[in-house]
């Protein structure tokens, strides 16, 4: 039943207002539709798409909450920080960065926090 229906993430912001700031500024998205008066819809490609919604739980997940997938992830971490994107450094078991990249054998990733502290993920496999 749901094989064939769109996935779509959500992501919980303290303040709807910087987070859609951010995706604006930081990431050059903007809300396809604002359902309510206190969230906001994404589109991306293939019927996927992103809801964030306000809400005072926003920032506490410790887990990487939602990704992109990339053919070229140095192009897309360069542009990003031109835009003020700071990407994490983790050195941790199963999981060390360089330069804010991890590399597996089937793909390199990089992660990054939006303004309301959510874990977001760029990959590329390799």
């Amino acid at each position: 039943m749901l094989t064939d229906s769109d996935i779509i993430a959500v992501l919980p912001a303290k303040d709807i207002n910087r987070a859609r700031d951010f995706y604006r500024d930081k990431l050059g998205l903007e809300p396809s539709e604002t359902p309510e008066a206190d969230s906001l819809l994404y589109r991306g490609g293939h019927g996927t798409g992103f809801l964030i919604y306000q809400t005072d739980n926003a920032g506490t997940a410790k887990n990487t909450q939602m990704g992109w997938t990339t053919d070229n992830l140095e192009r897309e971490m360069e542009e990003l920080r031109g835009r003020g994107v700071v990407f994490e450094d983790y050195d941790q078991p199963g999981l060390k960065t360089e330069n804010g990249v991890a590399t597996s054998e089937s793909e390199k990733a990089a992660w990054f926090l939006d303004s309301e502290g959510n874990i977001l993920n760029i990959s590329q496999r390799t």
